[in-house]
């Protein structure tokens, strides 16, 4: 298993929304999940970069199996309660909809995103909207109150939220999943992602999906 500092300091270079390395961190949770634990320690690292590549680096790995969560449910929702950096905001909300979550465990999640709504962020509102959307899985009951505001922000919202939310109207009328708004990993095993200007335009079209509602998905 890897050390906790090891993943901290593949996190910690770079500015405060840069992912450096948080494509390489991804893929090695993935090779070993037992690491997940140490990726969600560095969550609340007192470096607000490398809480932010923390998130970054766990929505990555999530997107693509979404198991390695289980055990972690109640320190997201703890997370989430005073996440302030907008980085964290949006992939927090993508995240804790990908495990099964209880009655009680939703009811607490749907309070935070619906908060979240407010924030200044389109990036984090539009996220909020599609966690919201998403625990709509683990709580059908939601359903109705989530259409109804998916069908207004999809004319009110900011154009992000328009374009997201038409997709998601879109996807839940159908009866179809949701689509899975995730980062790139490495192309080869092993192989380290660059972290100069092929990272930033990795982590660019991460953020055009976010705002523009057309993205990388994987489903």
């Amino acid at each position: 298993m890897a050390k906790a500092n090891s993943i901290r300091e593949m996190l910690l270079p770079g500015r405060c929304f840069d992912a450096g390395r948080a494509c390489e961190v991804a893929a090695l949770v993935l090779k070993n999940p037992r690491n997940t634990g140490k990726l969600i320690e560095c969550l609340w690292d007192e470096e607000p970069g490398v809480a932010n590549r923390a998130a970054d680096a766990l929505e990555r790995a999530s997107g693509r199996q979404p198991q390695i969560l289980a055990r972690w449910k109640e320190a997201l929702l703890d997370r989430m309660l005073d996440a302030t950096e907008n980085k964290l905001r949006w992939n927090l909300a993508l995240i804790i909809t990908r495990t099964p979550l209880t009655e009680v465990e939703t009811a607490r999640a749907a309070a935070i995103l619906r908060s979240w709504l407010d924030d200044k962020s389109s990036i984090v509102k539009t996220s909020a909207m599609h966690g919201l959307a998403g625990l709509t899985r683990w709580e059908p009951s939601l359903l109705p109150e989530v259409l109804d505001l998916l069908r207004i922000l999809s004319r009110s919202g900011t154009p992000a939220m328009r374009a997201r939310g038409r997709i998601l109207l879109k996807r839940i009328e159908a009866g179809k999943e949701l689509p899975v708004i995730t980062g790139p990993l490495p192309r080869t095993p092993g192989r380290a992602v660059a972290t100069g200007r092929d990272g930033q335009k990795a982590g660019r079209k991460t953020l055009q999906a976010l705002r523009y509602g057309s993205s990388p998905v994987i489903n």
